[in-house]
This record gives structure tokens, C-alpha cells and sequence, in this order.
């Protein structure tokens, strides 16, 4: 059963652009701030928050405000969420082709 918490839409909505999909991927390495994580795209820094912004509404990211400074973290276990709920597709779709395959060979 999955956990409370933003939904899987939310989450693979978020997964779904590749700006942000870079930005969880530079998160990986460590803590970033705004300004760090808008520095290799050519867009707006109103637009990068944007992205954040619906990186943080998934529960993949999190971000604090220290001063004027807002640094972004990674949020390891609601990526472990979406992971997990691929995963119980493959097992259940591994079962039914091992299935099949068996069935295929018994009837050649």
C-alpha cells in the first residue's frame, strides 16, 4: 500500500519534464540554491521557482529559506514511492511473461 503523502501523479507529473528531471539529478549530488540549480538553463529565474515549485508540490524536493537564501534538498523517500510502484508493475508483468513462456513451450 503506498503511503500518505503527494501523489503518484504529482510525482511522475513532476518526472515527466526534463528541466526538472536535470535539477533532481544535479539535487543528487547535494544541497543547491536557487540560483546554483539556474545556473546551466536559459530561462528565467521566475520559471526555475516554477519548476521547483512543482518539484516541492510532488514531495520530491524540499526547500528552505535561510536569510535570502533558498536551498533545495532531495527527498530520497518519495522517490523510493514512485520506485516502488514500478517495481510491483515489473513483478506483476515479469510473472504473467514467465507465465506465458511456459505456456508457449509446453504447447510447441
Amino acid at each position: 500500500m503506498l503511503s500518505p503523502g503527494p501523489s503518484l501523479d504529482l510525482m511522475f507529473q513532476a518526472l515527466a519534464d526534463p528541466t526538472r528531471r536535470l535539477m533532481l539529478e544535479r539535487l543528487t549530488k547535494g544541497p543547491a540554491t536557487v540560483s546554483q540549480l539556474a545556473a546551466p538553463f536559459s530561462m528565467s529565474l521566475p520559471a526555475v521557482v516554477q519548476h521547483l515549485g512543482v518539484l516541492e508540490g510532488s514531495g520530491l524536493v524540499r526547500t528552505e529559506k535561510i536569510g535570502r537564501v533558498r536551498t533545495c534538498h532531495i527527498e530520497p523517500i518519495a522517490m523510493r514511492t514512485a520506485e516502488d510502484w514500478i517495481g510491483e508493475r515489473r513483478t506483476t508483468w515479469e510473472k504473467r511473461l514467465s507465465a506465458l513462456d511456459a505456456y508457449l513451450r509446453r504447447t510447441e
